[in-house]
Formats: C-alpha cells, structure tokens, sequence
C-alpha cells in the first residue's frame, strides 16, 4: 500500500503572512492524519519562514503517524534533528530565495559529507533519505551514502503538458529511477508538484511506496477542509494502487 505523506508548511505559510497564531499547522496535521495520512512532513528551513522549532517539538509529541523531517545539510538543522528525533530526515537543497524546493540535492559533489551526517543521523535511530533528482547517478551516490531511501522529485513530470512527449519522457525517466533504486535495496518514494490531475500516473509506478503531497491538498483545503482534501488525495492513490497490483 502506497503511503500519503501530507506536507503542511503552506498551512505555516499562511499563518506568516499575518504574523499571528493562526491557521495552526499542528491542527492541520491532526487534522490531515485523522483522515488518511499515513506520516505529516514538514520542511523546517534555516529561516524558518514558515515552520518553526516549536511546530515541530508538538508534532513530535502529538502525532500517531510519523513525522518526516526535511531539512539541509547544516550542523545547527542536524543537531536539532537529533534532539527532536523525527522517525525520518529527509535531505533536501535550500536556496534562502526560492519560494519552493526547486530540485534535487546534488549527492554525487559531496558524498562523504552527506555520509557522515547520515551516520549522525541514524545512529539516533532516525531513517534517513535524500531528495534527488531521478538520476542514475544520485542514484548510485545515494547507495554509497548507505541512506534507506531516496525520494525523486517529481517537478519535471508535474510541470510538462499533459499528453506531450516530454511528460512521458519525464514519466520513463521517474520509473527508470524507480527500478533502478530499488536494484540498490533502496526505498522509493516521490513529490514535488503533484496534485489532483497528475498523481495516479507517478502512485502506478512500481516500487514507489510514499508519496509527499503539500501545496495541492493545502489549496483544496481552502474550499473544502483539510480532512475532505486528504481523504480524497489518498482515494486517488488506494484506487492507483489497486490497480497496479491487479495489473
């Protein structure tokens, strides 16, 4: 069964705007898991633009599901890490700039760096994984990192037209990854940009086992609440999963 994991920084995203209290991202975690979420992440930035330390100190404390962690590699974010213990670190690049996650972490320019930190990390008993780009060498990077998973980024996938050569091609190129992950004894899971329309093609590719879904099931909640937007997200994945497994 493919796991739903329910990204709430733009909930914090919201809340920032006006500087107050207010949409709480702990509540829409609550929220979000009650109606099918099978982990919440969070992606705690060095600025903390939008979540902060104490969003994350409740989610550990308050959550039933797990709690995925994503963070640069930065000693400050690490220590932190292992202070809070999350069940999983996610790895993933930051640009202070960028509005969001714009690509994969480039494992393959500093291995033993990453390494260390993953033995950090790991040695609190936190799994770890890193945000890549579907290619053969992060691929391989990741392996000779000894991470348990690598979660692709789906972005070119998510943002090519529909019915266009380049979206099938970014599609071959994401179950390429896939298998090719999987060969390593590495764990598969995929994000970033998909939504409502794009999502049951990437659920269908074998040997992804979570996906990580935020902006699209937080702009649904605006019409229809967080609850209804993560029971109709993981219908969609379920009927996707279905599906493959009767193929």
């Amino acid at each position: 069964m493919i796991k739903l994991g329910v990204n709430v920084d733009h909930v914090a995203t919201l809340r920032e705007a006006r500087g107050i209290a207010i949409p709480d991202p702990v509540f829409a975690a609550a929220q979000a898991e009650i109606n099918g979420a099978d982990l919440i992440t969070v992606h705690r930035r060095l600025d903390q633009r939008h979540i902060h330390d104490r969003d994350v100190e409740i989610l550990k404390q308050t959550l039933k599901t797990p709690l995925n962690l994503e963070m640069a590699v930065n000693q400050q974010l690490i220590e932190k890490a292992v202070d809070w213990k999350p069940e999983k670190v996610t790895l993933v690049p930051e640009n202070r700039q960028e509005i969001t996650t714009e690509g994969g972490l480039d494992l393959c320019g500093a291995v033993e760096k990453i390494k260390q930190v993953t033995a950090v990390l790991q040695k609190s008993g936190i799994e770890v994984a890193a945000f890549i780009d579907p290619d053969k060498q992060q691929i391989e990077a990741a392996a000779a990192i000894g991470v348990e998973g690598v979660e692709l980024h789906t972005g070119d996938y998510a943002e090519t037209a529909v019915g266009t050569e380049q979206r099938a091609a970014a599609l071959r190129r994401l179950e390429n990854a896939a298998e090719a992950a999987d060969r390593l004894e590495l764990e598969v899971y995929a994000g970033h940009g998909l939504n409502y329309h794009n999502v049951v093609e990437v659920a269908m590719i074998p040997r992804v086992i979570e996906l990580n879904i935020g902006h699209a099931i937080i702009a649904r909640a605006v019409s229809v609440g967080i609850g209804e937007a993560t029971h109709q997200m993981k219908k969609l994945i379920v009927e996707a999963d279905r599906l493959t497994c009767v193929e």
